[in-house]
């Protein structure tokens, strides 16, 4: 039983599933529009894992196993004719001298390891259309990054899970507790539903659901505020109107190009970072200017939409917080900003410790 149907969960859920597991999901708006502040929902889909400032360690770790791993499920997925729209290449710009040095080391560090970063001088980055922010002094670009699109990778994994027998419930865990050797879940209308394996995944509402059980693990939301916008003709540009390798990151804000959207010149950006639940009208202001960027191109635009999530975030411990709590009883939760770029890594631990378990019940 998964408990939460973010990206997260349902990754879970679907791997579960194709593992040849009996998979039942909760969650209270599984059969409708997403919640107001879901996290997964409201995120970008950026795929930042060769790019990542560490070298090793789990975070390193599970970044470059769910970059393949997304590999291999958009292909699956894909297959069966479920649309993903990845976009491969990620850009990040250096805005000033210290943020120049650090993607030079980078850059070159992981060069000498085989990986194929691409260091970028300024008069390379001043031949792409839309013009970049003038005050880059470089970038550092790596063509396995990537971005896709959140929802459309939600709906690809439920609709395939569906196809393989998932059991869906439109209904919020209210308790969790041990019962007759398995665990059991009390759902919001009632009913306790049983299972040998409880999975929780809901962001904020694990740590609310363990507590009883004696497991502090508290995690915090973060407001994440975003923007999708359509560009204004420009009959000064030359050429094809998108010439960007992929998405770009300016002063830690993202800006993803989405010509696969109605017109043909859509961009997403985002996200801002604001404790607690509620926005702040001065960080979505400085979000749509992306980070002082000074374009014109960008000015004349036009916000077709607004949303918002929350991202939950651990409390003194390491994002995400993957543990087995109990026997049965696993937390796969508090992935933060990178719960679209986790999700499959995470999803493939959830399955080795179910199956280690299951494994070692059958030989004794």
């Amino acid at each position: 039983m998964v408990v939460g149907a973010g990206v997260v969960g349902l990754s879970i859920a679907w791997l579960l599933q194709h593992q040849g597991h009996a998979v039942r999901l909760l969650d209270p708006y599984l059969n409708g529009p997403p919640a107001a502040d879901s996290g997964s929902w409201a995120a970008l889909g950026v795929l930042m894992g060769q790019v990542f400032h560490r070298s090793s360690g789990r975070s390193w770790r599970l970044r470059q196993r769910s970059l393949e791993l997304w590999r291999q499920w958009i292909e699956a997925l894909e297959a069966q004719g479920h649309s993903i729209a990845y976009r491969p290449g990620l850009l990040l710009l250096s805005s000033d001298g210290q943020e120049l040095e650090r993607h030079q080391r980078l850059g070159q560090e992981r060069q000498a390891k085989g990986f194929p970063l691409e260091l970028w001088d300024p008069a390379k980055l001043q031949n792409l259309q839309p013009p970049l922010p003038k005050a880059a002094l470089g970038a550092l670009y790596s063509p396995a990054d990537g971005q896709l699109d959140p929802s459309l990778a939600m709906a690809a994994l439920r609709a395939d899970a569906d196809q393989h027998g998932l059991i869906g419930h439109a209904e919020e865990a209210v308790a969790v507790e041990r019962h007759n050797g398995q665990w059991r879940v009390n759902c919001s209308g009632g009913e306790w539903l049983e299972s040998p394996w409880v999975v929780l995944s809901a962001g904020v509402r694990s740590a609310e659901l363990i507590e009883p059980l004696g497991h502090a693990l508290p995690m915090e939301p973060v407001l994440g505020q975003a923007l999708e916008l359509e560009l204004a003709d420009q009959p000064d540009w030359q050429g094809p109107a998108w010439q960007w390798p992929g998405a770009i990151v300016w002063r830690g804000v993202n800006l993803v190009p989405r010509p696969d959207l109605q017109g043909g010149k859509r961009i997403w950006l985002g996200a801002t970072l604001e404790p607690g639940t509620n926005p702040c009208p001065e960080a979505l202001a400085d979000l749509r200017d992306w980070g002082n960027s000074g374009l014109d191109w960008l000015q004349g635009a036009t916000v077709v939409r607004q949303w918002q999530g929350h991202r939950p975030r651990p409390s003194q411990r390491p994002a995400p917080l993957l543990e087995q709590l109990e026997p049965g009883l696993i937390l796969a939760s508090g992935h933060y900003r990178n719960g679209v770029l986790l999700a499959p890594a995470s999803a493939e631990w959830v399955v080795q410790v179910i199956s280690e378990r299951d494994t070692h019940s059958n030989h004794t």
